[in-house]
């Protein structure tokens, strides 16, 4: 029910995800029982497709402005609440929802609890670069981290671009406003030092935001705050530039636009946050998927599909193992 075009675009992603679904899948559809039964009907799904899908019928509605810790406690029926109970009494296996991002990170905490070990949990996205993805983290959960999270973000984005990119030993920087040591916020500077002597990462020190695009990393570590803005600022430029060589293209002729179409298409879907679905919650006991407030219907295909491959890449065993092998924890 969350999001800035449900539930129509959230049931329209949850149909056009028929065909990755396996005869074992199950679909939960939490939220207003007359709406999606509404969509469920004329979703034009054949019969075998349709029972992949259940109603999980619920009241309330967290709302994007909300309070999250204090919507999760004075509304326990809603679809955020209710998918968390599912997910920690083992009845669902990944929790996905474009809906209000504090609440979800909030639910998480209260319900699935985090990993063995893990003092905060993280929101990993995957950017877009010309010279493949990089991972950030964290871009949202945590605005006021202490050193020791930052250096588990580092663990945990690490496991998580093994397992998605297939980069056996990623690159790990520290982002900061220069790459020398002295360089940075004391927080910055207390969780180099952490990542350097942490012989589980591969870390290359500090970077700046331009070496996010430039091959210098294959996963940023930096704060909730900062994660977001850089998120946020790169969705920006990404959209203006594409415009800005529309129009200019335009104004050079229709011939040529229409030659080059193709190659807008496919340079547009390479940097489009919703063929990633969405970015997950890494740290808690279990899967959560938080996609983009603008998600359409080819984002939610898109968690649904990302969602199978975490739960089948066991990527949260992988983290308790690493997170045990860490330095021992400081301050929490």
């Amino acid at each position: 029910m969350g999001g800035d075009r449900a539930p129509a675009a959230i049931l329209k992603g949850c149909w056009e995800a028929a065909p990755l679904l396996d005869q074992n899948d199950c679909v939960l559809l939490v939220g207003d029982e007359t709406v999606i039964r509404t969509g469920l009907d004329s979703s034009n799904l054949d019969p075998d497709k349709k029972a992949l899908y259940k109603i999980i019928p619920t009241t309330e509605v967290i709302a994007m402005d909300d309070s999250p810790v204090e919507a999760i406690r004075s509304k326990p029926n809603s679809s955020i609440s209710v998918m968390f109970r599912l997910a920690s009494k083992g009845e669902a296996d990944v929790v996905i929802s474009a809906g209000n991002t504090g609440a979800c990170v909030a639910a998480a905490q209260l319900r699935m609890r985090t990993l063995p070990g893990v003092a905060r949990p993280g929101i990993a996205v995957l950017m877009p670069t010309f010279h493949g993805p990089v991972v950030i983290c964290d871009v949202g959960a945590n605005i006021s981290p202490k050193p020791k999270h930052l250096q588990q973000y580092a663990i945990m984005a690490s496991a998580y671009a093994t397992a998605i990119t297939g980069k056996s030993n990623p690159r790990i920087g520290l982002l900061s406003i220069g790459e020398e040591d002295a360089k940075g916020t004391t927080i910055v500077k207390e969780s180099r030092k952490l990542m350097k002597d942490e012989p589980l990462i591969n870390f290359v020190g500090n970077i700046e935001g331009r070496d996010i695009f430039t091959d210098v990393v294959d996963v940023a570590v930096c704060d909730g705050f900062v994660g977001n803005i850089v998120l946020k600022l790169a969705e920006g430029m990404a959209e203006g530039l594409f415009q800005s060589i529309v129009a200019e293209v335009q104004q050079a002729g229709a011939s040529l636009l229409q030659q080059i179409q193709p190659l807008f298409k496919n340079l547009r879907d390479k940097h489009d946050y919703q063929e990633h679905g969405g970015a997950p919650l890494l740290g808690v006991n279990g899967y959560c998927l938080i996609c983009h407030g603008r998600s359409d219907s080819k984002a939610i295909k898109n968690a649904i599909r990302l969602g199978k491959q975490l739960v089948n890449s066991d990527i949260n065993t992988k983290i308790v193992q690493q997170i045990e092998k860490s330095i021992p924890a400081g301050e929490e």
